[in-house]
């Protein structure tokens, strides 16, 4: 018995339709999208460089050349305005660098890992009160820190504990926004397969998460760890409103102080300037540090079948 065959549709080999070209012979569906996207991105990356072209271009110039010479031409001063910045106070700028440092190191570590235990808590353990307790770490992620810095600050006011490390440290501890990315990850990349095993060998509950769930949450924690550094590195208002002593100031507040006081001494405004090109580099560094711990898959850290 003959079998009569059908002649191919236009289906390709692989089971999916053509790509439509043009009539040049090219493929050109995507060519237009391809170029309006890549001019959107040209774009925001413009937007988001030329402050910092400026500030790079701004520190190299002396106060008098600051206001009357062409911006982005650079001048030869840059290392003079750091050694004039660095005596300033005898070396206050960088006391303030040693503890913008403290406060987003040690305040992003010990937010990334309260955000670790919650967030996993959350993803692979049922209690009760445990969606209500979830609906109101997301209430608190809608809720901007600013508003919450007064009532902070009379909380810390009533035990003795304004104008010191620990104003700023103990708010940043908790991050709502760090313990749902760590509920969200732990979700994705901790299998209860793993957990139910490492029962079964007898581990406890702290030993597999230690052991086990942290390892493979790593990237996540990151993460958490990154956008807390950040923030607090570049948090203005809530020490601002704790700390009166200047020896305690970060960065931001630290500098704010000096451009307050540019409206009388103009010189400090090169000062500032160049502060705050001096600031920007650690982020760099971080970030170009800790980029190889990151995964695109938020499943990475699972063990595959």
């Amino acid at each position: 018995m003959s079998t009569v065959t059908k002649p191919l549709s236009s289906r390709s080999s692989m089971g999916r339709p053509p790509l439509a070209k043009n009539r040049s012979g090219r493929i050109g569906a995507n060519d237009k999208t391809s170029y309006t996207s890549t001019s959107i991105l040209l774009l925001g990356a413009l937007y988001c460089l030329l402050p910092l072209a400026w500030v790079l271009m701004a520190s190299t110039k002396s106060g008098g050349d600051l206001f009357t010479s062409n911006t982005f031409v650079p001048s030869g001063h840059l290392f003079d305005n750091i050694v004039e910045l660095t005596q300033y106070r005898g070396g206050l700028y960088w006391r303030w660098m040693l503890n913008t440092a403290l406060y987003a190191g040690v305040g992003a570590f010990l937010s990334a890992a309260v955000s670790a235990f919650a967030g996993f808590a959350l993803a692979k353990y049922t209690f009760k009160g445990k969606q209500a307790t979830f609906m109101v770490l997301l209430a608190g992620v809608l809720v901007p820190g600013v508003i919450l810095a007064i009532p902070q600050y009379f909380l810390l006011a009533q035990v003795g504990l304004t104008n010191t490390y620990w104003a700023v440290l103990l708010p940043q501890i908790i991050s709502p926004y760090g313990i749902y990315l760590a509920r969200i990850y732990a979700g994705a990349s901790v299998p209860n397969e793993i957990i139910e095993a490492g029962r079964t060998d007898g581990a406890s509950d702290l030993r597999i998460f230690l052991r086990l769930a942290v390892p493979m949450m790593a990237p996540g924690l990151v993460t958490v760890f990154l956008f807390q550094f950040v923030g607090i590195w570049n948090n203005f208002m809530l020490p601002y409103i704790m700390l009166g002593d200047d020896r305690l100031y970060p960065i931001t507040v630290g500098l704010n102080g000096l451009l307050n006081q540019g409206s009388t001494v103009p010189a400090l405004y090169s000062l500032v300037i160049t502060g705050a090109l001096l600031s920007i580099i650690p982020l760099v560094v971080l970030f170009l540090v800790l980029q190889r711990f990151w995964k695109v898959d938020l499943g990475a850290g699972a063990v595959k079948s």
